[in-house]
């Protein structure tokens, strides 16, 4: 029998142990094994990933899984953001539904995970609710992928609109250069046509950011880089003479085009801005 001061701490410590349950996952990346719950399989665990990127890997899957996706820091402009996932190319064992107050919509069945597309949704659509297919033999079973957070005016992939593809509005480009995780200066040299989009081999003169190494350098006395950046299929791209400004988002690990004004109008249109006070960042473009 409970003491009086057991009784009235009782409450606190179920408190204290359902949030600890709850908010234990609270981090960038996940791995867990089904076989944890093979004794209560009717059991839903909640996993919390607060970070811009990372990755899940569930080992044997069983039951179902609840991952909420969300930016580690509170601000308004959260609400705006899309979460991006790839699965790997050996994922199985589940379907991942999205879960927005209870109601289900399939977002990415079993059989179509290994073909490692990116799949994108906006954040207020819910979490993810993985559940796992029922199989004779679960040891052979792994749902892995990899997400990010973007910003809508930074979507990038093969999930991108036809609309994408129409040239960057003056203030567009302006933004870009600034908030891009790429922006080079350089030239097209080759155009490959690929089963779901193009991709544009670039030559780069100079190399203003990048957020990781899309583009390698030529050697310590050579100032020239190249890379690859993909487009969709429907842009249409082609190789062509001249210098370009290229901007863009890198996506797990592959960069996508952004805006890629001509340079030489992308330094009319910088100096204009210049002499009107509005460039909303400065560029050395000496």
């Amino acid at each position: 029998m409970l003491t009086p001061m057991l009784a009235s701490l009782l409450p606190l410590f179920l408190l204290f142990r359902i949030s600890f349950c709850q908010y234990s996952s609270d981090q960038c990346s996940w791995k867990g094994s089904g076989l944890t719950h093979e004794g209560h399989t009717r059991d839903v665990e909640q996993v919390y990933l607060r970070c811009s990127q990372g990755s899940l890997e569930w080992l044997y899957p069983t039951g179902a899984i609840i991952v909420n996706l969300r930016p580690n820091m509170v601000s308004p402009a959260a609400a705006r953001l899309s979460v991006c996932i790839k699965p790997s190319a050996e994922s199985s064992g589940t379907n991942i539904y999205l879960d927005r107050n209870g109601k289900l919509r399939l977002l990415l069945p079993e059989q179509d995970q290994a073909q490692g597309k990116v799949h994108c949704f906006g954040i207020q659509e819910g979490a993810l609710f993985i559940e796992a297919v029922p199989h004779m033999d679960i040891s052979r079973r792994i749902t892995a992928f990899q997400y990010e957070l973007v910003s809508d005016r930074h979507k990038a992939g093969p999930h991108l609109l036809v609309a994408s593809c129409q040239p960057c509005s003056d203030t567009e480009v302006l933004l870009a250069v600034c908030t891009s995780d790429f922006v080079a200066r350089g030239s097209i040299r080759k155009v490959d046509q690929e089963e779901e989009h193009s991709s544009v081999t670039v030559e780069i003169s100079r190399l203003y950011r990048q957020k990781t190494q899309v583009f390698v350098s030529g050697g310590v006395r050579v100032r020239s880089w190249t890379g690859r950046i993909k487009m969709p299929l429907q842009c249409g791209v082609r190789s062509g003479e001249g210098e370009f400004l290229f901007t863009g988002a890198v996506r797990f690990g592959e960069a996508w085009m952004g805006c890629a004004p001509r340079y030489k109008d992308f330094l009319r249109l910088y100096h204009e801005a210049q002499q009107q006070g509005t460039n909303p960042c400065h560029v050395d473009t000496n």
